[in-house]
């Protein structure tokens, strides 16, 4: 980024010329480093950390694109601003990836042990770990590497092993039997997230239990017969009339021959089935309460492999399904199997090896939360942590409000292994940060360390602050929390927020007695250009890094943030990536234009303190001033509010719109001999990359370092806005803005007339401005150079409208301005067919307007549409309406 580099830009915009090389330049000049010590205000930023053997997938590309441009607008605007990366060593997911991989040579974990095994995943992580990091650097995030952390660095192993031995010093950690989700295949508990639900196509088998001592039954409907092997009672409505003959009488599960209860709760829905519910306490989550509630019997029918065990009497050794399929036969064979219906319903399925889950009944090692939700909560209902959408809040309260304890440990080989060794003498459990060597309660040395990790989520909870250094109390770590934490933004999507950011918030005022961030962003699910979930299974997800290849990272980033709205779903498209890399390419041809127009431009002493005289400048450069304080403002008061699309889409329009199609075209005769207006260029573009720099660094930095006037590099210059920038913006005039407005308008009146009517580019039209203004006529004139030469116009007559026939007409309003452009058509077009052209026009819109006038008068299309959709549908209708009244009178006038 030195001040003498080439000033000569490509002939076409190349990223892959670019990209890699300004990144390098960037962190070998050390422009993403933060400071412990600073006088500039902290801005912070906690990387969500992404699986360690992972890939950069478009979830990932939107998350961090959004964290970019916080970082890099908050280090523009004077800010200490860290952004700290990491990976997730992620348990199950990086395991079943290695185990994966060993099954194609005929290896098990089991066959290698423990130790062997953890060192092939080590391997693994040494081989493909930094791949992730490669793709992030190739979307251009700014992190400060020296910071990076992986959940299994030895700082953040002290942290994990200080927070388990803390609360489980504090009776808040214990070791108990309970229901969780179980994968078999895997053969560990596995938690909510891990769970897909698929609608599978199944049945609800009706089955008559026998009452005892009566040739009455009870039948049943259910979706798993197979688990009434583990039945320990039926259940009814206590105000259900039908059966309360037979509560507290006892019925037969058919099969085994096992006598259970009939017990009453308001838990059962007299409506669905036949009102009568089979209790299955150690197979099904709501039965496992009703079991609680009723001091059931717990009858585990499986075993680890997810088999039936030998609680299932003859169908021990069978999997589920052929369970199912068996006791069905036997249920049939005995007359007991009524009813088989076919039925679609939702069964959860494990993320990793695809397998059914099943509740299972199991010894695991559990975290009380319900002295820890309470604060959690009010950190939230006083604002101290803000969500925004702010809708989202009611959300985690919600959740926090339904929390159960959180089942943490994993039957898994790769993790944070649980810091308890079991005495084999007395049966405790010695629990310590370090490894002990004999038992805490009788001394023996006969202990052994659990076998079972930590559930990934439970470091992940401490990440916040186990990154910076705690607990470890050297000067490093304690002005790196004193200066970062708690941090500024968490940017994440609402499918964790209960799993980390709730659990991160907990964590942070247990240990930190902080909240770990004050703004949580919650943005939405990237979907295909349909609107569907992007999936490998439907063939339209997308590549991140393939878009980045094909179009460049600074279009894919911008097609995220011009769209990214509160909250909501971000529809992708293609090809509407491509019209990003337009506008990518609409920059660069500028930018070339700009500089070759100044390739003779003297650097004033005061480089970009210089100001041209005002007296000096042309209405244009007054124009486009204004047009740049108003984008100024319109960034920053949006970026402030979060709207990230009103940003990106103020600056779209701005550069597009006003400064390459207007302010170049309207200097073009000029630049080369205005020194004024070859400084307020040169002004104005270094602004444009600068405001643009946090959506698109790689063009922006590539353009700064050619720029006459710049600082040492665009990623470190001061980000523009209408305090800092008061100087040069005060040559703006609100005046000459509405002026050069109205000559806008006018040219583009002629523009849309030559080009709905196919007249040639090379005819020169005959021109009317027609207004009674005074004010209007005097800018016409003052500007009729301009509009001849941009409207290819000549002979302009200013004033009387004339006669109109044989001429097209169209209004023009700017502000309080009202002008009428007219332009004579004789010889110019064949009046007969523009005549049948018009008519055919007006039949297509009077059909458009009936069926938009049914659809908006539809009372069930607008209860049930989308507010976008009406409103969309209301402006179309008007504007139709009004397109006809135009298009009858230039009947009139063609005739």
């Amino acid at each position: 980024m030195s001040k003498d580099q080439n000033t000569n830009l490509d002939d076409r915009y190349n990223p892959q010329n670019v990209e890699a090389r300004v990144y390098a330049e960037w962190e070998k000049a050390g422009y993403f480093k933060s400071h412990d010590q600073s006088n500039k205000p902290p801005f912070s930023i906690i990387l969500p950390p992404p699986n360690v053997t992972g890939f950069l997938h478009i979830g990932h590309a939107l998350d961090h694109t959004i964290q970019d441009l916080l970082i890099r607008w908050k280090r523009m605007s004077g800010f200490n601003a860290m952004w700290l990366p990491g990976t997730d060593h992620a348990g199950i997911a990086t395991q079943s990836v290695v185990e994966k991989d060993l099954k194609k040579q005929g290896i098990t974990r089991h066959t290698l042990g423990r130790e062997k095994f953890v060192d092939k995943i080590w391997e693994w992580k040494h081989e493909y770990g930094d791949r992730i990091y490669r793709q992030m650097r190739r979307l251009g995030d700014s992190c400060d590497w020296d910071r990076a952390t992986f959940t299994l660095d030895e700082g953040v192993s002290r942290a994990v092993r200080k927070v388990f031995v803390t609360l489980y010093k504090k009776n808040m950690i214990y070791k108990g039997l309970k229901l969780i989700n179980w994968s078999g295949p895997l053969e560990t508990a596995i938690s909510d997230l891990e769970v897909e639900h698929k609608q599978v196509k199944a049945a609800i088998y009706h089955i008559n239990y026998p009452v005892d001592g009566t040739s009455a039954f009870l039948t049943v409907a259910t979706t798993r017969p197979e688990t009434m092997l583990g039945d320990t009672a039926l259940c009814v409505h206590p105000d259900d009339e039908r059966y309360q003959q037979y509560i507290g009488k006892t019925v037969t599960v058919p099969l085994i021959h096992r006598k259970i209860k009939v017990i009453a709760d308001t838990y059962v829905d007299r409506e669905y089935g036949s009102g009568v519910l089979k209790v299955t306490p150690a197979h099904d989550f709501n039965d496992y309460k009703i079991g609680k509630t009723h001091d059931l019997e717990f009858i585990n029918i499986l075993n680890k492999k997810t088999e039936l065990n030998e609680n299932a009497g003859p169908y021990q050794g069978l999997k589920v399904t052929e369970a199912r399929k068996k006791v069905c036969e036997d249920l049939k064979a005995l007359g007991l199997l009524i009813k088989e219906e076919p039925h679609v319903h939702s069964v959860g399925h494990c993320s990793r090896s695809g397998a059914v889950v099943e509740p299972f009944l199991s010894e695991q090692w559990f975290m009380k939360m319900d002295d820890l939700a309470g604060p959690a909560k009010r950190v939230v209902e006083s604002g101290t942590v803000r969500f925004e959408p702010e809708s989202w809040s009611k959300v985690y309260l919600h959740w926090m409000n339904i929390i159960e304890d959180w089942c943490i440990s994993r039957q898994l080989w790769w993790g944070h292994r649980i810091p308890a060794w079991h005495c084999e003498a007395c049966q405790e459990h010695t629990v310590s940060e370090t490894d002990p060597t004999q038992c805490a309660k009788c001394g023996s040395k006969n202990i052994k360390q659990e076998d079972d990790v930590l559930d990934t989520w439970f470091s992940s909870a401490l990440w916040p602050f186990s990154t910076m250094g705690w607990p470890d109390e050297n000067t490093h770590s304690l002005e790196t929390q004193k200066t970062f934490y708690p941090t500024s933004y968490l940017v994440t999507g609402h499918d964790i927020i209960f799993f980390w950011v709730a659990r991160m918030i907990l964590m942070g005022l247990e240990f930190k007695k902080d909240v770990p961030f004050r703004t949580v962003y919650i943005h939405g699910l990237v979907r295909d250009s349909k609107g569907q979930k992007m999936s490998k299974s439907l063939g339209n997800s997308v590549d991140p890094i393939d878009m980045i290849d094909k179009y460049g990272a600074d279009a894919l980033r911008f097609s995220f943030l011009a769209h990214l709205f509160s909250g909501k779903d971000l529809k992708f498209s293609e090809q509407r990536l491509e019209g990003y890399r337009n506008f990518m390419n609409k920059i660069w041809n500028a930018a070339r234009f700009a500089l070759t127009n100044l390739a003779d431009f003297k650097v004033p002493a005061e480089g970009l303190k210089a100001l041209p005289n005002a007296k000096d400048m042309s209405v244009f450069d007054q124009w486009i001033v204004t047009k740049l304080a108003d984008v100024e403002k319109k960034v920053d008061e949006a970026l402030e509010a979060e709207r990230f699309s009103d940003a990106a889409t103020a600056l779209y329009q701005f550069i597009w719109n006003q400064f390459c199609d207007w302010y170049i075209e309207f200097t073009k005769p000029t630049i080369t001999s205005s020194p004024a207006t070859q400084l307020v260029m040169a002004h104005v573009l270094n602004r444009i990359v600068r405001l643009l720099h946090p959506f698109c660094p790689f063009i922006t930095e590539e353009i700064y370092s050619k720029l006459p006037l710049k600082s040492e590099a665009c990623i470190i210059d001061t980000y523009p806005n209408i305090r800092n920038d008061k100087e040069f913006l005060a040559l703006g005039n609100k005046q000459i803005e509405a002026e050069i407005d109205l000559i806008k308008e006018v040219i583009t009146a002629i523009r849309n007339i030559r080009g709905e009517l196919r007249i040639s580019p090379a005819v020169k039209l005959q021109l009317r401005l027609a207004t009674n203004n005074a004010k209007a006529i005097e800018i016409l004139k003052t500007n009729q150079t301009a509009i001849s030469l941009l409207g290819r116009t000549e002979n302009i007559a200013i004033g009387d409208e004339g006669n109109l026939n044989k001429c097209a007409v169209s209004q023009v309003n700017s502000t309080d301005l009202k002008v009428k452009v007219i332009i004579p058509l004789e010889g110019l077009v064949d009046f007969n067919e523009e005549v049948k052209r018009i008519q055919k026009t007006i039949e297509k819109l009077d059909k458009d307007i009936a069926l938009l006038t049914n659809k908006l008068s539809n009372e069930k299309f607008l209860q049930n549409a989308d507010e976008d959709v009406v409103a969309v549908d209301k402006e179309l209708l008007l504007q139709s309406k009004e397109q006809i009244v135009l298009l009858k009178e230039a009947l009139e006038r063609f005739k």
